[in-house]
């Protein structure tokens, strides 16, 4: 039997297979057993390496590390034999040294614990040597000419403060990594040294209160959002698969309106991934602590308990890797792009900063005492004044050519740096603002003491965070950095943090020095001026509500990548990181040479994506689409003759709406792709990077425009992408 011309209705696009097949499955079933015995069983703590080691050589590590120390030849090779001897235990075969390379994911090397002796025979081997340090060669993971291949090796040395961890069959070392000529090439490097300046610094101004305060160390929490979507449903969208995010896709009717996914009932069957993932957590040592919807249908958030800020780190780029695995495995796609969905919100990462001192004191929590208070205050105030001092700077650590997708737009944070503190906190700061200038009287101590900082704690109590679009926000015993994109490291924010509340420090200090040596004062009333003439400078910044930060972000005209992380190398910028020597005026140069590569190389697979599939996938099916509507045409003339023009009114109008939206199409691809070759041509990369945000990426949208158009005039049936109602609704 012939099959009719309009045969292809009768063959289900892969789209409509996977959904005919989705109607009837039933959730798999994963056996899972909760057991607290299984915190950090894959992970070789201190408390575990002391039992492999002598008292001798577990006391001079802990030396070496508390001190930040290099550690002998000798104590190394015994470490590296009792980590292989616990790593073999476990079922280990490998070791590799895991680090948190410039591409934005970890990076690793498998070696083989065993070697072949020469008589043929099998024997395990893992020295000192292979433990603190490895020489791959790494070259793509090289920063844009800082090595020429012939110089390809780069250094991966062990970071003992964070402890080695057992990942499938492999033992896995958390290491730095730089390069031949000693340049990071990796995003720990820096972070050890700014949170190790940053302790020197908090440390010197802790002693003006406690004197036995001998460490202070950053402790972080952050909250990973992510979406879940379905694997077959993506397998129909090469953006999602190539891009991590939605090139196209038409609103649904129903989005977030209700707000009803926000903390509601998880899904069964999303419930089974998050226990899968909270059991592999709890092996690895990452400590979850909460779980839940967030705003977005199919979006959701895994927040962690507050760690030292290395480890924390460590955890987070670990659970990044963990997200993905278990989603294979449970048929999901985990999307940690910032904005893998148009006109909903996007994901970040809030990362929850915060200073703990040796002796278990939170910096930023208030105090029973007045001098606690005073302390509490300088911390506060300082860190404000170090926020908005360097704000170009602190927003260019978070932004990426995803998350300036993001920024601004459905109630994620603004593109511009601002701080929310209430405005009980903001009244004391005005308060603060009238000490006298110079010495105190005791009647004035008294007062301040008693009515204004005494009365912080009782503040704190009822000074609820009202503002959660403000980028950056101080929420009771922490400050909140909430530009952080979701699938960003979370150490090169930190970094810049940690560096700019550093210098501010240092300068507070030196501001008390002088007043107690030069002017005479006594410790306190030194504190209060510093602390005034602070105020002074910060207070037309502070901001109590959104308004006012959309209205400074709409007329600060930063709002792109390129732009953005200009800030890095200004010369304040060069002087800040030079002095504290965290980075190098070469290394931020090179940094900033990834960053412009990376966007111009997302950009350009954005584009390339985007035109093959409207070229490839789209325009293809709106073909089709007429095909059926010239049949229907031809057999409305052949019944009602010359009449038929009037009986077919609305088919000649998807008629002539399809072409229009198939010849500006294929006319703006060609305009994109034309766009493309001569940024390409451009051999500076600043240059191309800023070539491609404003010749290239505005072709993204508009195309997208039209073809978003098409996907609500082509039949339903014939559509070949997974919509929006069905990637977000169907779980």
């Amino acid at each position: 039997m012939k099959a009719p011309k309009n045969s292809y209705f009768f063959m289900k696009t892969l789209r409509k297979t996977i959904l005919s097949s989705l109607a009837t499955s039933s959730t798999t079933q994963f056996e899972l057993q909760n057991d607290s015995q299984e915190f950090a069983q894959h992970v070789l703590n201190r408390s575990k390496l002391q039992k492999y080691l002598s008292e001798k050589a577990f006391e001079q590590m802990e030396q070496c590390v508390e001190k930040q120390i290099p550690i002998s030849a000798s104590l190394a090779d015994q470490i590296a034999a009792a980590m292989k001897v616990w790593a073999v235990s476990k079922g280990a075969t490998h070791y590799t040294h895991w680090f948190q390379a410039l591409t934005g994911s970890t990076a690793e090397k498998h070696e083989s614990f065993y070697k072949i002796t020469a008589d043929g025979s099998q024997l395990e081997q893992f020295e000192g040597a292979q433990l603190v340090q490895q020489i791959p060669d790494f070259k793509n993971l090289s920063t844009n000419g800082i090595r020429n291949t012939f110089e390809a090796r780069g250094y991966s040395t062990w970071d003992p403060s964070s402890p080695a961890f057992l990942y499938g069959s492999t033992l896995c070392i958390p290491t730095t990594f730089v390069s031949y000529e000693g340049i990071s090439l990796d995003y720990k490097t820096p972070l050890l040294k700014s949170l190790q300046k940053l302790n020197q610094a908090a440390t010197e101004v802790c002693r003006y209160f406690d004197k036995n305060v001998s460490r202070v160390n950053v402790t972080l929490g952050w909250e990973q959002e992510f979406f879940l979507i379905d694997r077959s449903l993506a397998q129909t969208r090469p953006d999602l698969l190539l891009t991590g995010r939605t090139l196209f896709g038409h609103a649904p009717s129903k989005g977030q309106q209700f707000s009803d996914h926000y903390f509601g009932s998880i899904p069964s069957r999303i419930s089974l991934f998050l226990n899968d993932i909270e059991k592999e957590c709890r092996l690895l040592g990452v400590p979850i602590k909460t779980r839940h919807n967030e705003v977005a249908p199919s979006q959701y958030e895994i927040a962690s308990v507050f760690e030292e800020a290395n480890l924390a780190i460590d955890h987070n780029s670990l659970l990044m890797d963990v997200l993905d695995k278990v989603a294979y495995k449970h048929h999901f796609m985990v999307l940690l792009h910032e904005k893998p969905f148009q006109h909903l919100n996007g994901s970040g990462k809030h990362s929850n900063w915060s200073l703990i001192t040796n002796t278990g004191l939170n910096l930023f929590s208030p105090s029973k005492t007045p001098m606690g208070n005073l302390q509490f205050l300088s911390f506060f105030v300082s860190t404000i004044r170090a926020v908005l001092k360097h704000e170009a700077l602190l927003r260019a650590s978070s932004v990426s050519g995803s998350n300036d997708l993001r920024l601004g737009l459905e109630e994620a944070p603004e593109n511009m740096l601002s701080i929310f503190i209430g405005k009980h906190l903001t009244q004391v700061l005005e308060d603060l603002e009238k000490v006298s200038k110079g010495k105190l009287s005791p009647q004035e101590k008294t007062d301040l003491k008693l009515n204004v900082i005494g009365k912080i704690p009782e503040i704190l109590l009822d000074n609820t965070d009202s503002d959660r679009t403000s980028p950056f926000a101080f929420t009771g015993n922490k400050f909140e950095f909430r530009s952080v994109g979701s699938k960003a490291n979370c150490a090169e924010s930190t970094t810049v943090f940690s560096a700019i509340v550093t210098e501010q420090l240092v300068e507070f200090k030196t501001r008390v020095d002088d007043l107690i040596e030069g002017k005479d004062m006594k410790k306190d009333d030194a504190i209060f001026n510093v602390l005034r003439e602070i105020i002074l400078e910060i207070k037309d910044f502070l901001t109590e509500d959104s308004s006012k930060i959309k209205k400074k972000a709409s007329s600060k005209g930063v709002k792109t990548t390129p732009e953005a992380i200009k800030a890095y190398t200004t010369i304040n910028s060069i002087q800040l990181f030079e002095k504290l020597e965290i980075f190098s005026s070469k290394e931020l140069d090179t940094r900033n040479r990834v960053a412009y590569q990376a966007y111009v190389s997302e950009t350009q697979i954005e584009s390339r994506t985007l035109g093959d599939m409207a070229l490839n996938h789209i325009v293809p099916t709106a073909i089709q689409y007429q095909n059926t509507l010239l049949e229907n045409l031809k057999g409305l003339q052949d019944v009602y003759g010359t009449a038929f023009k009037t009986k077919a009114k609305e088919q000649l109008i998807l008629l002539d709406k399809t072409q229009n939206y198939i010849d500006q199409i294929s006319s703006e691809v060609l305009q994109m792709k034309e766009e493309r070759k001569k940024a390409n041509q451009v051999n500076d990369i600043e240059k191309k990077a800023v070539a491609y945000v404003s010749k290239v990426a505005p072709y993204l949208s508009s195309i997208r425009h039209h073809c978003d158009e098409l996907e609500l005039i082509v039949d339903d049936a014939l559509w070949p992408l997974a919509k929006y109602r069905e990637l977000l609704f169907i779980r």
